[in-house]
């Protein structure tokens, strides 16, 4: 692990002023993190990544907005899903349950990469419950390409199972940030790949080769993508055509990579709070 002198800030913000919140469900209990009061905004992560990601947007939100972040089923101390390859009906499904026990009854909904497919699903099955979707690196998901989804299941597995989740951290985190990213972005981004849980990361697996974005369109409220133009993980392009298929309009975040949120938390938090002000008022951005 690298040393934890560049994020020993971040860590001490964390309970403080992002606190954990353990929710029990049916199936077992749901964490999430909690900051601030007012309209919801709910965050959800990628597949390498936790509720902790957040925590300079959530900071940067809290004075006005109610922020949630959940770690997903199998994520840090959530209780994993009970099928071996779930949809992302079956992440949205838990998040329903979370929302309800949150006493949620609306939000605006944020998706970053894989957490995209969550959102997405869960958009279109209680279209009541979501005043506005935010996009952020979305993953498209390789569902509608069984045999690409093949090849990318057997890598990651590959690699869970030769490297381990502590050596996969140290030789990934780069891959999700911009060139010339600083260090504590890149120590901040390995500490939260560091703290996956191998089932946990094989269900999102599942998730991400078996599901796609698109089997969840249209949406019926508004929604909006964006992406790092450094982003190598979920490329602008890519980002930009998924958008179209949208219906949504798109827009870069200069400089950034695929962890855009602890790359540019400040560019992040202001385009949520401009998404938040258009919830409130039903404005296009």
């Amino acid at each position: 692990m690298m040393p934890i002198t560049p994020i020993a800030p971040l860590l001490g913000q964390l309970d403080q002023r992002f606190a954990e919140r353990l929710l029990r469900l049916n199936e077992g209990q749901q964490a999430v993190r909690e900051a601030g009061s007012g309209e919801a905004i709910v965050l959800l992560h990628g597949i390498g990544s936790g509720a902790a990601s957040w925590l300079q947007v959530a900071l940067g939100l809290s004075e006005r907005a109610r922020v949630i972040a959940w770690d997903a089923p199998g994520y840090g101390k959530s209780t994993p899903l009970p099928m071996a390859a779930p949809s992302a009906c079956d992440y949205a499904g838990r998040l329903l349950q979370a929302l309800d026990a949150l006493g949620i009854a609306r939000c605006v909904l944020v998706g970053h990469s894989l957490g995209a497919l969550t959102a997405a699903a869960f958009a279109q099955a209680h279209p009541g419950r979501v005043s506005r979707v935010v996009l952020l690196s979305p993953a498209r998901g390789y569902g509608a390409q069984p045999e690409q989804g093949q090849a990318v299941r057997s890598k990651r597995l590959h690699s869970l199972e030769h490297l381990g989740i502590e050596q996969m951290a140290r030789e990934r985190s780069a891959h999700l940030l911009a060139p010339g990213a600083s260090t504590e972005a890149l120590a901040w981004v390995q500490w939260n790949m560091a703290r996956l849980l191998p089932q946990g990361y094989r269900q999102a697996i599942e998730l991400l080769c078996g599901d796609h974005l698109l089997r969840y369109a249209p949406l019926a409220m508004p929604c909006e993508v964006h992406s790092g133009s450094a982003d190598g993980i979920t490329r602008a392009g890519d980002c930009q055509a998924l958008a179209v298929a949208l219906g949504a309009p798109f827009k870069l975040i200069p400089g950034a990579g695929h962890a855009c949120a602890i790359e540019q938390p400040d560019t992040v938090t202001g385009l949520l709070a401009r998404a938040l002000d258009a919830s409130l008022t039903g404005s296009v951005l």
